[in-house]
């Protein structure tokens, strides 16, 4: 797959036009690349991670003659898929295809009137709700016991 075929992925997936799926792939690769050169790691959960690989000053041969060479120190950078990824390369079946076209955060600002994050907050807290089929409502923060904080991550677990 290449640039062109994931832009036209991104945009069947998302509802976004091609154009908005192109300048949200340029955002996500300026945003690795940004991370990593400052040399901060950047993990995607269930994706993976990209880190700075610093390769020190060495000395190398020339294959042609086979004399000697100074090779420069430089950067590399590394990734290291994470769990979900390594499990969908190794299922049998195909990994499962993103479920829901959610609009843009820009569009939800306007029709809403509020800041961009909080138009973000409130899609994905829809998105969620209308997944589990609870109301898309935000209640008031709740005050979590051990007991409740354990059936989270077990139904998180299960929603992966």
């Amino acid at each position: 797959m290449n640039r062109s075929e994931l832009i036209e992925a991104i945009s069947g997936h998302t509802g976004l036009t091609t154009k908005e799926s192109e300048a949200a792939l340029a955002a996500v690769v300026y945003e690795i690349t940004a991370g990593v050169r400052a040399g901060n790691p950047v993990r995607i959960t269930g994706f993976g991670s990209f880190k700075l690989r610093q390769r020190a000053a060495r000395r190398g041969r020339n294959p042609q003659t086979g004399a000697p060479v100074k090779v420069k120190a430089s950067k590399g950078i590394g990734f290291t898929p994470g769990v979900r990824l390594k499990a969908d390369l190794n299922s049998r079946t195909a990994p499962a295809k993103p479920s829901a076209k959610v609009a843009p955060a820009k569009k939800a600002t306007a029709a809403a009137g509020r800041p961009a994050k909080a138009a973000a907050a409130a899609v994905v807290v829809k998105a969620a709700a209308k997944k589990k089929g609870a109301p898309a409502t935000k209640s008031a923060p709740v005050k979590k016991t051990v007991a409740t904080k354990t059936v989270a991550k077990k139904v998180a677990a299960r929603t992966r």
